[in-house]
């Protein structure tokens, strides 16, 4: 059984690597992204709660997105392992984690951070922003996207650093070259 998450700055290809995880590891991916769309979409307490800060353009608060990700992690489908994407992103969100798995008596068997320097991910979004013609993508907005994950993820990072459950692997490069480096780091950290 594994119990992971992912962490990257945008860019750096957690999506395509959390899919790929995913597959061949069997256990199911679990972004919060999706999570919102769904209460979203289902028009559940939670989802009609978040969708008042989505449409301001706010930040979900950590009280709504830790209950919505409690509540996912309560579905029989991650009895056999789960891939966390996009969470946690505050150390308040770590300790609730913690919480969370503590109640099942689990805990986070490996967390993989994707590393890509800042220039290279701004050209890869620019890139996409290009193919996808997503006028909302450029320059400023991608730095500023870079800059608040550097904020948010500095403290988090190193709490599971310090757990010694961290693993990094660069991120740049043809995507099967990455994803082999993952599964091998994957496979490291399981074993240590």
């Amino acid at each position: 059984m594994t119990r992971m998450l992912i962490i990257g700055p945008p860019g750096s290809g957690k999506g395509t690597q959390a899919e790929r995880i995913s597959e061949r590891l069997g256990v199911v991916a679990i972004s919060t992204g999706d999570i919102f769309r769904a209460n979203v979409k289902g028009e559940t307490p939670l989802g009609i709660e978040a969708k008042k800060y989505m449409d301001n353009g706010d930040f979900v608060p950590d009280s709504v997105t830790n209950k919505m990700v409690r509540d996912r992690l309560n579905e029989p489908d991650v009895d056999n392992g789960f891939l966390l994407d996009g969470y946690p992103r505050t150390t308040a969100q770590v300790d609730y984690l913690d919480e969370i798995l503590a109640n099942g008596d689990e805990k986070l068997d490996v967390v993989l951070q994707l590393t890509a320097d800042d220039e290279e991910l701004v050209h890869r979004l620019l890139g996409r922003a290009k193919e996808t013609g997503r006028s909302d993508d450029n320059e400023a907005v991608i730095r500023h996207r870079l800059d608040l994950y550097h904020e948010q993820t500095e403290a988090v990072v190193a709490k599971y650093a310090e757990r010694g459950i961290l693993t990094q692997v660069d991120g740049i490069g043809p995507i099967d070259e990455v994803t082999n480096r993952v599964m091998q780091a994957i496979k490291a950290a399981q074993a240590a």
